[in-house]
């Protein structure tokens, strides 16, 4: 059953633009899935395919004769020498909307992008299913914890319980958890070993692929921390300039984002490490051993775990709706820390996230500190948490149900 993808909006207005549209993102997130549906009229051609790849490396002049577009192509990056062709056939025709594209190496297909499509492709990314997506929702607005947006979004809010969610957080965002019934161990089982044969072969000499995937649960282990190569390194055996290759693999292939410190030059004492965030919760429960939800909820983890999911949703509901997110946090030498900033016209939203339902408002002393950063302005704020009702917590901050991202 097909889950509508909250991103084709975003395909159709920049197909509307451009001659190519490339949607990138992690393995089996659903890229080809979601252009199959969005334009069920269109041939279909997977690179995967090893004839049609063949054809198209052998006989890269003519293969769009056999399938002219418009036309959807998944796995673009596979045939490279197909992007000149695009290329041209874009600027002789100058018709909008004629490739719609896929691919989940984003380093090979923004090097031949940039080469060869830049100013013809739009580009967008895909990530795993939302919880908006999961529960059928159909508001699409980037998070933002203003008035305007709770006014909006309590029109279309589903209450999902507290088990609900942790179920949630451990199975992951993976379309297949959802869509079959598949056991959860033996799908990111499968998952990670396609992902180190084919994905991690093809961008870096890698050599023992055993310390690769000690190293990816390292990292999964972290989710949620400040970011320690040398530690990191330490822990698997390698040199940190190994580790800061491979976090890059892991970074381009969409499964870890790094969010940045906020700060300037008043701001002297913050920290400018970045934090790591492993983008599917089911992937690093699955690489960290914890074997249900319940064990999650309850276990050492769990903190992280929630603020790990709370910010990849905030993420998606952004790149869901077309756009790439201005976000950081802030953590300084005396220990005060806001766990996420959205930064939007010169003003700085705080964000504290907290997996309990009980917020104070010694949970947010921090926010003050933005009082003090020139140049910027402190917007309104909040605890994201598992509380079921939105409500104020002072004059300016409110009390945010996960259930309103």
């Amino acid at each position: 059953m097909y889950i509508e993808r909250h991103l084709a909006s975003a395909v159709r207005n920049l197909e509307r633009s451009f001659g190519a549209v490339l949607v990138t993102g992690s393995r089996q997130v659903g890229k080809s899935t979601l252009l199959k549906n969005t334009y069920p009229d269109l041939p279909y051609i997977t690179l995967d395919d090893p004839l049609l790849l063949a054809s198209a490396a052998e006989e890269t002049g003519t293969f769009f004769k056999i399938t002219p577009p418009p036309v959807i192509v998944d796995e673009i990056q596979y045939a490279p020498s197909l992007f000149p062709y695009i290329k041209m056939f874009i600027d002789s025709t100058q018709k909008t909307g004629q490739f719609l594209m896929s691919g989940s190496q984003q380093f090979r297909m923004m090097k031949n992008v940039s080469e060869s499509l830049v100013g013809r492709a739009g580009i967008l990314t895909l990530m795993g299913l939302s919880l908006r997506e999961i529960n059928r929702i159909s508001f699409n607005q980037p998070f933002l914890p203003i008035i305007d947006y709770f006014n909006t979004r309590k029109k279309e809010v589903i209450n999902n319980d507290h088990n609900a969610i942790w179920k949630y957080i451990h199975r992951g965002s993976m379309p297949a958890m959802y869509a079959n019934d598949i056991e959860w161990g033996e799908f990111y089982s499968s998952y990670t070993k396609t992902y180190i044969e084919r994905d991690v072969r093809e961008l870096t000499q890698v050599g023992d692929e055993i310390k690769f995937m000690k190293f990816m649960t390292v990292v999964a282990s972290h989710t949620g921390q400040l970011l320690n190569q040398a530690s990191i390194a330490r822990e698997i055996g390698v040199s940190q300039p190994t580790i800061e290759r491979w976090l890059s693999v892991l970074k381009v292939s969409n499964l870890i984002y790094l969010l940045q410190p906020y700060y300037n030059n008043i701001t002297k004492r913050a920290i400018k490490t970045p934090k790591v965030y492993f983008l599917d919760t089911g992937l690093a429960a699955y690489l960290t051993r914890w074997n249900s939800a319940e064990v999650l909820q309850h276990g050492a983890m769990a903190g992280a775990f929630f603020e790990t999911f709370v910010i990849a949703e905030i993420i998606k509901s952004y790149t869901n709706a077309g756009f790439e997110p201005s976000i950081y946090f802030y953590r300084d030498k005396e220990q005060n820390e806001i766990d996420l900033i959205i930064f939007q016209d010169g003003t700085l939203y705080p964000i504290e996230i907290k997996k309990h339902a009980d917020p104070k408002r010694e949970g947010i002393s921090a926010f003050n500190i933005i009082n003090s950063i020139a140049e910027v302005k402190r917007g309104t704020g909040g605890i994201i948490c598992m509380y079921d009702r939105l409500c104020p917590l002072t004059n300016r901050d409110m009390v945010i149900p996960i259930s309103y991202i």
